[in-house]
């Protein structure tokens, strides 16, 4: 038969628990057969939804009545007046004069006496025309040294500028008078000598001696054309010693672009001849004349975060006294990079060129030369460098270079020998100095750190570290290896301000040759030396202000050249006045 569904799973469910049940009574239970009829198939009733929609009789759903505003205006009196904005009050610091012309005048010991004069004024709408005039001098006073060694140098200089939208031109002319002693006597002037004959030779000297030079200059520039540049200077110098020299330098220059590549070229013609009177050491030739002829291409492309100029230059030289002449040829290449940004820079090059040496160059670095050496030029073969610029704060710049060059015919000062002839010039007691040539080799390291902390605070500091390798010299006379100098700025308050510029110079080497010892050469070491200075500037009205300046702080009489200390602890006080007409 045919069992119910729910009756067949409780008559299963009753058979499962008895045959349990009786397991464990009696675990042998025997064998039994069950004859299934129909399998368990069970279904599911469908279920029923609810199709009714229920009745709402919330009053909230009742349909809501139309309602009509109407507003009523009419006039009303107010006496009320709003009051106007206005921005709040800054306090304007007042803008400073400006005063294009200024007076200075300062007095300090060692008899020191300073001025200076500049005047400008405009004449008509597009030229004016300005003047400087300018003094130093010192009544000397060195100590433990035989000669007088006072010094003066005064210029004048004037300027007519003329400008207009596309043009600019100005003419310049000058004079220079430089007057100095050749105080310099060897330390072993008097050692083998009697005082008699130490006070006869000292007498017989007259260590003055005065340099003249007249120069005149004009400079065009367009800024709308190719020639968009030329310079053009004359220089005359000679001295008391009837020795004199004639400069002439023309430099024109072009340049255009083509896209984004500049294009341009530099020439050059530097001529230099001159003569010396009284030739005593035995040097050839006692007159001398170059003339140097050059052309600099180049082209440069910049882009954001590089740019890099290529180029050489090629010079013609004529030694016009010996009939010679050479030609030369340098690289002009340099490149830079933006490695992080202006944080830090890549840069580097190669760079080189004719240098033309003159008698006036070479007093205006040394001013107790002799009025008899050799003139002649220096071929600068090449220069390799190499670096990184940039900031190490938005207010800590820094550059860092490392360099090779190598020159030929390099200039060398040198001190002069001494002997005891009679009838000697002025300056041939070893107390000048001539030039030696040689090829030098230098591998130098530069390095600059620059800070503005404020407004008010700046300070820097500089570094150049060099090894030489010489030909033709047994040294590299008078050139130190090492310089380091350093500079701080301060405005105290509004009104006083001060700053301090330290130096040091290595040690240099230079040599001197003294017939009184048999011939016997002498190389000298001249000591390190190091240099301090400050200056205190108070302003006491927008016209005026005065000065206080200190050099040679540490009161050294150091040695700068061979035999020629200098001036002690100098302090200089004045006043600066400026101006307008």
């Amino acid at each position: 038969m045919i069992l119910n569904t729910k009756y067949s799973t409780a008559l299963l469910i009753l058979l499962a628990a008895q045959t349990m049940f009786s397991q464990k009574k009696d675990e042998n239970i025997g064998t039994e057969v069950v004859n299934v009829v129909k399998p368990y198939t069970p279904t599911i009733s469908d279920a029923f939804k609810l199709k009714e929609t229920p009745k709402m009789d919330d009053e909230d759903n009742e349909k809501k009545e139309e309602i009509k505003y109407n507003i009523f205006s009419f006039p009303v009196a107010s006496t009320f007046t709003p009051s106007k904005g206005r921005a709040a009050g800054v306090d304007k610091k007042k803008s400073e004069q400006l005063y294009p012309n200024f007076a200075t005048f300062g007095v300090g010991n060692y008899g020191t006496i300073l001025g200076e004069l500049y005047v400008t004024r405009e004449v008509g709408d597009n030229s004016y025309i300005s003047g400087m005039l300018r003094h130093l001098s010192s009544e000397g006073g060195v100590k433990n040294i035989f000669l007088d060694d006072d010094y003066r140098d005064s210029s004048l200089d004037l300027t007519y500028g003329y400008n207009v939208q596309n043009l600019s031109w100005k003419v310049d002319a000058g004079y220079q008078n430089q007057s100095y002693n050749w105080y310099g006597l060897p330390k072993e002037f008097a050692a083998s000598l009697s005082p008699e004959a130490v006070g006869v030779i000292v007498h017989s000297i007259n260590p003055q001696h005065t340099y003249h030079n007249f120069n005149v200059g004009s400079v065009v520039e367009l800024n709308e054309s190719i020639f968009n540049r030329v310079e053009v200077k004359y220089n005359r110098f000679w001295d008391s010693y009837k020795s004199e020299e004639n400069r002439l330098i023309v430099k024109p220059k072009i340049s255009f672009d083509i896209n984004d590549l500049q294009i341009q070229s530099n020439f050059v013609v530097d001529y230099v001849g001159g003569s010396f009177n009284k030739p005593h050491y035995d040097f050839t030739p006692a007159n001398y004349g170059f003339a140097n002829i050059g052309i600099q291409p180049s082209f440069s492309l910049v882009r954001n975060d590089w740019s890099f100029n290529i180029g050489a230059s090629a010079f013609y030289s004529m030694d016009l006294e010996n009939d010679k002449s050479s030609f030369y040829i340098y690289p002009n290449v340099t490149a830079s990079i933006d490695v992080v940004g202006d944080l830090m820079v890549f840069y580097a090059g190669a760079e080189g060129g004719l240098q033309q040496n003159s008698y006036r160059d070479f007093t205006n670095v040394n001013p107790y030369m002799s009025p008899e050496f050799g003139v002649a030029p220096t071929d600068r073969q090449y220069d390799f460098f190499a670096g990184l610029k940039g900031k190490l704060a938005s207010s800590v710049g820094y550059n860092i270079r490392a360099s090779y060059t190598n020159e030929r015919n390099k200039a060398f000062f040198k001190s002069n020998d001494y002997n005891e002839q009679s009838e000697l010039p002025n300056y041939a007691f070893g107390n000048s100095f001539g030039i030696a040539y040689g090829n030098l080799r230098t591998i130098s390291f530069y390095g600059e750190l620059k800070a503005d902390f404020t407004d008010k605070v700046s300070a820097g500091i500089n570094g150049s570290f060099s090894d030489y390798g010489v030909d033709g010299v047994a040294e590299a006379w008078n050139m130190p290896a090492i310089k380091i100098g350093a500079n701080l700025e301060v405005a105290i308050t509004d009104k006083i301000s001060a700053g301090t510029d330290l130096f040091f110079t290595g040690e240099r080497k230079d040599i001197q040759q003294f017939s009184s010892l048999v011939g016997e050469t002498g190389v000298r070491t001249l000591e390190s030396y190091f240099d301090a200075n400050i200056h205190v500037n108070y302003k006491f009205s927008d016209r005026l202000n005065f000065f206080l300046r200190g050099n040679n702080l540490a009161n050294k009489n150091y040695e700068k050249w061979l035999d020629y200390p200098v001036q002690g602890l100098q302090g200089v006080i004045g006043a600066s006045y400026k101006f307008d007409f």
